[in-house]
């Protein structure tokens, strides 16, 4: 597996270096710092004066680039794999995301909130955007990460099954896990008047269906290694999936993120974005 690891000196980047330790040693693990130089705002300033403020600033933040590179090295568990440093001159979610590109990387690791001024309720503004345009597996640290051994795993679809099966055959995972498949269904009442006998029959109906379509999953993941059990529900996913983490209290929630295209890839589906922000640990969103 190769993971990307992107590091910016906060505090939620520090976590993400130490979350390393729950996921399996890294064919290549590169450690990734983006600096965003600032090009200096004075119009009347002479071209000449502007650029040599300008490359007098990239020189020192370039040396505190290296010295934080250095830093997360010195920090990584035992068990990381090979670790390459890149320092590369751009805004920080363009050169996570072009990165993770190039090296066809399989997970990226980074905090949930680095060091810059715009802020959200939980996510900032440069894991959002990498949330949503990265083309591989993300995991956004919002603080520490305590145990990783049980895993909840919703599954809204084929495609999302297919990229979770994906993405757990690279085996990701430094322990073995325990997973939990949940498939959530709406509402099953026609909208014509049914009787209560009627409309519990086809809720009944559509949940076996559900229940099969998971084990059959559950199946073929314990096939591959892993301990797993699977359960299907009525209601509204994003609310049964938050439902389903408070009562079972996993370590981590795996989710798809619903790939998109255009300018809708830069919003995250309405499941995915509600989970991310409420939910009482960590998300690991596949793509």
């Amino acid at each position: 597996m190769k993971t990307l690891l992107a590091v910016d000196g906060s505090d939620c980047s520090y976590e993400a270096v130490r979350a390393l330790k729950y996921f399996a040693r890294a064919e290549q693990l590169t450690l990734l710092h983006a600096l965003n130089v600032p090009r200096p705002a004075y119009p009347m300033m002479m071209p000449e004066v502007a650029n040599e403020l300008y490359t007098a600033l990239e020189r020192h933040m370039r040396e505190d680039g290296e010295r934080l590179l250095d830093r997360i090295q010195s920090l990584l568990p035992m068990h990381a794999g090979p670790a390459v440093k890149r320092l590369e001159l751009g805004s920080p979610a363009e050169v996570i995301v072009t990165t993770a590109e190039q090296e066809k990387i399989d997970l990226i690791l980074m905090g949930a909130r680095g060091l810059g001024p715009v802020k959200e309720r939980l996510f900032g503004s440069v894991s959002h955007r990498v949330l949503a345009l990265a083309p591989c597996a993300k995991f956004i640290v919002n603080g520490p990460v305590k145990a990783m051994k049980k895993v909840l795993l919703p599954l809204q679809g084929p495609s999302d099954t297919d990229a979770a099966i994906h993405f757990l055959q690279l085996k990701p995972f430094h322990e073995p896990v325990e997973l939990t498949l949940l498939t959530v269904l709406p509402s099953t009442r026609p909208p014509w008047p049914v009787d209560t006998a009627t409309a519990e029959n086809l809720e009944a109906q559509a949940l076996k269906v559900a229940r099969d379509y998971i084990d059959d999953i559950a199946g073929h993941l314990r096939a591959i290694g892993y301990q797993t059990q699977g359960t299907a529900v009525l209601g509204t996913p994003a609310d049964m999936i938050l439902q389903e983490a408070n009562a079972r209290r996993p370590d981590l929630i795996m989710m798809g993120s619903r790939g998109r295209q255009g300018v809708s890839r830069f919003v995250l589906g309405s499941v995915s974005h509600a989970v991310l922000h409420k939910t009482p640990c960590p998300v690991l969103v596949f793509r």
